[in-house]
């Protein structure tokens, strides 16, 4: 009885000590899942603490609440505890604006961005930049799922000054929503010559103190710039695109393409699935030619590549959404939907045109990693 008695005491000793292990220190902003997810059923019942079966009391809930506490987007109600005084899209927050004369930071992304997460934690439930926040800026948080309209018109404005885009989206806009400086994610610190989030905001603070009606002159020109972009591009698009596009668009891609590992550019590299499908079908009109061969031959050297590489899970399977390097080695860990059917559409159509296995096998994993973890048992999705 004596030896039972022991060992009994031995396992809630260890239970204590796991249990104290995931739960949240007291004083740190790092907080695990388990005790988000309790903290937020206790909030909801009205109790300010939780106190666990050994005794020990988790920290109360947060201590910040902003606007975003009242919207429906998941990805806006993760920052709703965000010391950073956050609003919505909406006139609440362009009055306030103008009646402050303030810029606004405005800060786009959605729920399952892996460095959306990154720049919260490091920078928006930081109490030092919160303060910068409000006090020079008017910040405006978007969920790019609930208003992909407002997410296009910036996200063209980062891809044409910076060359590039992603998110999370940093955009810096007059009272008058024109864009003048942007970016994507930015560091909570000054490193290697980088300047960090807060050197960032106190630099715009002191440019609009300075010279706001140059900012807001040239703010203006950027906007009659893009708006001669979207009606250009409006203008080209009346009719089909006839072969020329079609011709130039391969020799684009020709020029960036990746011959030692496949893809185009150099990392981060992206599936691609549009692009790949645009070149098997000008495979297809050119068949027989060297133009055609040479895209068909760009299309199986990148399947090849990324099925043999770690942006395909070979334990999980799927493909995950890119790849840090250009070998496509390591995978940023995140999976999307709309990744897997493309890319399952890709692999089927290689697999018709060269009937190597390889290409039906890799569309069966992704097939498979769809159906087992992206599908409800009650809906389809």
């Amino acid at each position: 009885m004596r030896t039972i008695m022991k060992a009994w005491l031995r396992v809630l000793l260890l239970s204590r000590r796991l249990l104290r292990s995931t739960s949240c220190a007291i004083g740190k902003r790092e907080v695990t899942t388990l005790c988000r997810t309790s903290c937020i059923h206790f909030k909801r019942a009205g109790a300010s603490t939780v106190t666990m079966a050994t005794g020990a009391d988790l920290p109360p809930v947060a201590k910040h609440q902003n606007r975003l506490a009242k919207e429906k987007s998941p990805y806006l109600l993760q920052h709703a505890n965000n010391p950073v005084d956050w609003y919505p899209w909406g006139e609440e927050a362009f009055e306030k604006s103008r009646k402050e004369n303030k810029p606004i930071f405005l800060s786009v992304g959605y729920s399952t961005c892996h460095w959306c997460h990154v720049m919260e934690r490091e920078s928006f439930e930081n109490e030092d930049i919160a303060k910068i926040l409000s006090e020079h800026f008017v910040s405006i948080k978007v969920d790019r799922e609930e208003r992909p309209d407002v997410d296009k018109v910036y996200m063209t404005f980062i891809q044409a000054s910076q060359g590039g885009g992603g998110w999370p989206m940093s955009v810096f806009l007059t009272p008058e929503l024109e864009p003048f400086l942007g970016g994507t994610y930015f560091p909570p610190e000054d490193h290697f010559n980088r300047p960090g989030f807060p050197t960032i905001l106190r630099s715009i603070a002191k440019q609009w103190e300075k010279d706001e009606q140059g900012i807001r002159q040239k703010s203006a020109k950027v906007m009659a710039a893009l708006q001669q972009m979207v009606e250009v591009a409006s203008d080209e698009g009346e009719g089909p695109p006839g072969l020329n596009c079609v011709q130039k668009a391969y020799q684009a891609l020709k020029a960036r393409e990746d011959k030692q590992y496949g893809g185009f550019g150099s990392a981060p590299k992206f599936p691609q699935p549009v692009i790949l499908g645009f070149l098997l079908k000008f495979y297809a009109r050119y068949i027989g030619s060297e133009m055609g061969q040479s895209a068909l031959d760009m299309v199986l050297v990148c399947l090849r590549a990324m099925n043999n590489g770690g942006i395909h899970d070979h334990i999980g399977q799927g493909f995950h959404r890119y790849s840090t390097d250009e070998l496509w080695h390591v995978p940023h860990f995140e999976k999307m939907l709309y990744d897997q059917a493309q890319l399952a559409c890709v692999y089927l159509d290689a697999y018709q045109i060269t009937h190597e296995e390889i290409f039906a096998s890799v569309a069966r994993d992704i097939l498979l990693y769809v159906s087992r973890d992206l599908t409800d048992e009650v809906v389809f999705l």
